[in-house]
């Protein structure tokens, strides 16, 4: 096994796709699923393990989302359950497009999501990475339109944008803590991350939402990143 951060790292294929695993030294039954760049601003995570989570990834398809990359999570959630005799149900680390996908995940599969750590969130593709608001650059809407099949005027009509399932997310009040620039360019909170905070305040649900003061996308994260920890421990729970 190679080492991430310290940590064991196994890297091998699950139902076709590059499936990477790291292993607490003193492992709980607990898990965290990080949806997509997993590299990216590890610090919080790292302690996650050293708290006796294991560190899940399994790739996506694309980082824009296609269903099958949902039921994949879907499938790895009950191996992690048979095989590693771990929780059915993981925490979601999403950052940016990879909080996009959890909130897929999260609506289709309740079942398998304890809680939610959604950082700069995509919640609205029209926003990003189409540009029709505050977001200073197209830059991604090439590779969307490639990976989704899908252009902007199919997508003024589109009914699967992540925001669309911001109320089976609450509908299952599943717990949610949000964090984001208030500078954001690339994805503008205002366009994005905002209706998840405004659907679960008007519904009453579990939502922490931290904005940061003169933030842009990155860096995505915490300098003190306790109250994310103290969240995940208090509401990972089956």
């Amino acid at each position: 096994m190679e080492l991430w951060n310290g940590f064991k790292k196994e890297i091998k294929e699950l139902f076709g796709r590059e499936l990477i695993i790291v292993y607490p030294e003193k492992p709980n039954d607990r898990w965290v699923l990080k949806t997509e760049y997993f590299n990216a601003f590890p610090e919080t995570e790292i302690k996650l393990v050293q708290k006796g989570y294991h560190l899940v990834h399994i790739k996506n398809k694309t980082r824009w989302h296609v269903w099958e990359d949902t039921e994949a999570r879907a499938a790895l959630a009950e191996y992690m359950h048979k095989e590693l005799g771990l929780s059915k149900k993981c925490v979601i680390v999403g950052m940016s497009c990879g909080g996009m996908q959890g909130i897929y995940f999260g609506a289709k599969y309740p079942q398998y999501v304890s809680c939610m750590w959604l950082d700069a969130p995509v919640v609205n593709l029209l926003s990003c990475p189409f540009g029709l608001g505050k977001r200073v650059s197209v830059d991604m809407r090439e590779e969307f339109v490639k990976n989704k099949g899908i252009d902007l005027p199919e997508l003024l009509a589109y009914r699967e944008h992540p925001l669309d399932f911001i109320p089976q997310l609450v509908e299952n009040d599943i717990p949610v803590f949000l964090v984001a620039g208030d500078s954001d360019t690339v994805v503008p909170y205002d366009e994005n991350g905002i209706y998840v905070d405004k659907a679960y305040r008007a519904a009453g649900r579990t939502i922490e939402t931290v904005i940061k003061p003169g933030c842009n996308h990155h860096p995505h994260g915490l300098e003190d990143d306790a109250p994310i920890l103290e969240f995940i421990e208090k509401y990972d729970v089956d």
